[in-house]
């Protein structure tokens, strides 16, 4: 399992018609090439064993589009796309790939955001059915679960963890 993400910050986000098109690149580059390049890494070594777990780690923007976010949100459902590709074309190797959708996750960077405003961080929570942001935890958990012997017969999925935020919208 990995993860590699570039997301703007919150005070520079301005739509994909706003910008010029090199802007996007970074985005593009790390959210859905970083996947196809770590993916093609590791997969011939799994194939060899015949066996072997993909997990990526997407945005919920990727599952139900942002606006601001247009070419972030795009190049995560791209990377979902991917892997359900992936998974189709890897199965008969004994191999499962999934993807773990998240939202708004207690990293460093955005607790000290959340707690430099408590009225952002308020409004951010009602969008959330558990009113809460999300720990490294509750990913870890699941992503775990996807890497095990456990989840064998669950491939080309994607998982939302993200305490109720993509069906409260």
């Amino acid at each position: 399992a990995g993860n590699a993400g570039v997301n703007p910050d919150p005070e520079a986000r301005k739509h994909f018609w706003e910008v010029r098109e090199a802007a996007w690149d970074s985005f593009i580059r790390v959210n859905f090439y970083g996947v196809i390049n770590c993916t093609a890494a590791v997969v011939p070594g799994m194939i060899e064993k015949k066996a072997g777990r993909l997990v990526t780690i997407i945005s919920d923007a990727g599952r139900v589009g942002e606006p601001n976010l247009e070419i972030y949100s795009g190049a995560k459902a791209g990377a979902a796309g991917f892997m359900r590709g992936a998974a189709k074309a890897l199965g008969r190797h004994g191999i499962t790939a999934n993807c773990v959708a998240i939202s708004a996750t207690a990293t460093p960077a955005i607790a000290a955001r959340l707690e430099a405003d408590p009225e952002k961080k308020k409004k951010m929570l009602s969008n959330y059915v558990i009113r809460r942001v999300g720990q490294p935890e509750d990913i870890a958990n699941m992503v775990l679960f996807l890497a095990s012997d456990a989840s064998s017969w669950i491939t080309g999925q994607t998982y939302p963890v993200n305490g109720g935020y993509s069906f409260n919208l």
